[in-house]
């Protein structure tokens, strides 16, 4: 057996199935392991973001790894925003890098590059293999890596993958969060029982619906407010389920949120900062008054701690979301009609994929109480993400609808992924929120430059952030990947559209022509 077959064996035995792949030259010793291996799924992508994309996806659903098969350097450099979005989400994830021979290295070929450095910068967890009879072992150490919530990267130069003598490793034993200390616990019950205004934020598996009702049950025991973080790696939400308030993504919306508070409880989150600094404002969002208390730090066991705390409290019942879904919506196709739409129509158990940015401004209240569903957000802010996202959560879940929903710019970045729906025949329909804009640029533009400042024909600005010179066709651009397409310009167009692409299986996708919420008015 080679090294790359034992790589492989061992990976099926640690329960990795999936494999995202963009391969080359140094990789077809791992193509060959996966011929020989039945159970393995290869999944082909046009372009390494599409790979990291989708394992993320992938990871969030299962709460397991799914590998990457990537080129060299270069490929993996070609999916590192994903990999960026992966890491934040604490997504479980393998990253086979395939690397030139080590006896070639020293001879600085075109594709030579430092692997490992650029892997270290999104991987907690990051090996190259020397030995093909250490390919086996270094393949188990990293699925273990990866079950701690994060990016493992295993480099395998191509003579460890053709040589032989290697044979397959058994899994190393499953690793388990630590518990949580009583003290934390302690901590943070004498902080909402103090009668002082407090708020809960939940991030990480506190999204999940146990933990969710946990907090809720603690909230409702205390008055405290109930937040979750701004991006959920995956929010469970609906009907029947508490529900929690996100944290604003501008900073000034996020401090009205956390205006007064004397205590913050964190549960699987970190302490919120501002996206991005401005000027005369403070990147920490907590009121300098408000005493932060860590319940559970990110990659913890935050439903056990929870439950722990709500023992040292009075019992209480929250209020759940009510089975509640708007009126088909009619008039002019926008933002708003479009949220309208999702929420009279989204199917129970569906995954959502929001990566419709300023378009979606209003997709949390209309869908607030649809049938239960998960929410799945962009959460390194690298946008890119939902496309590729919703393949792999398609993957992860085959029995449940998917649902992207997608800004018009950021579906540019990695818009070969509706190749891969077809290819794979996911059931996942994609609206392409086109507001002909990088929107949120235009909004942040007018928030950092003053209009003084900005006189003048304003040309850059208009060149840089229009995307309406020339308009993308996201119906020509669908079908030319295989995915069926059609394009609405009304309310009711999309409504019929909408309903029509969940009604079928496969891929699909909607465009919805919609205003700009921000920058200059564009011809529609």
């Amino acid at each position: 057996m080679n090294g790359a077959e034992a790589v492989v064996a061992t990976l099926r035995a640690c329960g990795v199935q999936v494999y995202f792949a963009n391969p080359g030259t140094s990789e077809m010793h791992l193509v060959a392991a996966l011929d020989k291996e039945p159970t393995a799924r290869a999944v082909p992508c046009l372009f390494e973001g599409v790979a990291t994309g989708a394992a993320d996806g992938y990871g969030r659903m299962t709460g397991r790894p799914a590998a990457t098969l990537l080129h060299l350097g270069p490929g993996l450099g070609n999916g590192l925003a994903n990999l960026h979005n992966a890491r934040r989400a604490a997504s479980p994830l393998v990253n086979l890098i395939g690397d030139h021979a080590t006896h070639h290295r020293a001879l600085d070929a075109p594709l030579e590059s430092d692997i490992d450095a650029v892997a270290g910068t999104v991987s907690g967890w990051v090996r190259r293999c020397t030995d093909p009879a250490a390919a086996s072992h270094d393949a188990a150490a990293a699925v273990a890596a990866a079950a701690h919530g994060q990016v493992a990267t295993l480099i395998l130069p191509a003579d460890v993958s053709w040589s032989p003598g290697a044979s397959p490793a058994s899994p190393l034993p499953s690793w388990r969060p630590a518990p949580v200390a009583d003290d934390a616990v302690s901590a943070a019950a004498t902080a909402l029982r103090s009668g002082e205004p407090a708020a809960i934020l939940l991030g990480g598996p506190a999204t999940r619906a146990p933990s969710l009702r946990t907090a809720a049950r603690v909230a409702a025991a205390t008055g405290a407010r109930l937040l979750c973080e701004t991006f959920p790696s995956r929010l469970e939400r609906g009907a029947g389920l508490p529900t929690v308030e996100r944290l604003g993504y501008l900073p000034e919306g996020a401090r009205a949120q956390l205006h007064g508070l004397r205590h913050l409880i964190l549960v699987g989150a970190r302490s919120p900062v501002s996206f991005f600094a401005y000027p005369g404002q403070p990147g920490r969002l907590v009121p300098q008054e408000c005493h932060v208390h860590v319940l559970t730090e990110a990659g913890g066991a935050p439903e056990d701690a929870l439950a722990h705390l709500a023992d040292l409290l009075p019992p209480a019942q929250p209020a759940l979301a009510a089975l509640a879904t708007p009126d088909p919506p009619t008039g002019e196709l926008t933002g708003e009609t479009v949220a309208a739409a999702v929420g009279a129509l989204l199917p129970e158990g569906a995954i959502v994929v929001d990566e419709a940015n300023t378009s979606g401004l209003w997709l949390p209240a209309a869908t607030a109480g649809a049938p239960l569903h998960d929410w799945l957000t962009l959460t390194g802010g690298a946008i890119g993400q939902g496309l590729p996202l919703a393949a792999g959560a398609a993957l992860a879940c085959p029995g449940r609808p998917v649902v992207c929903l997608e800004a018009d710019g950021s579906a540019m970045y990695t818009l070969q992924a509706l190749w891969t729906m077809a290819r794979e025949d996911l059931d996942i329909t994609t609206v392409v929120l086109a507001n002909r804009s990088y929107s949120v640029l235009e909004m942040e533009y007018d928030r950092l430059i003053p209009a003084s400042t900005a006189a003048g024909h304003r040309h850059a600005r208009r060149d840089l952030l229009d995307l309406s010179r020339p308009g993308l066709d996201f119906v020509g651009l669908a079908q030319g990947m295989g995915v069926p397409a059609s394009r609405a310009t009304s309310a009711e167009d999309f409504t019929t559209q909408l309903a029509k692409a969940l009604a079928e299986p496969g891929p699909h996708l909607v465009e919805a022509r919609v205003p700009a919420l921000f920058g200059p008015a564009r011809p529609t």
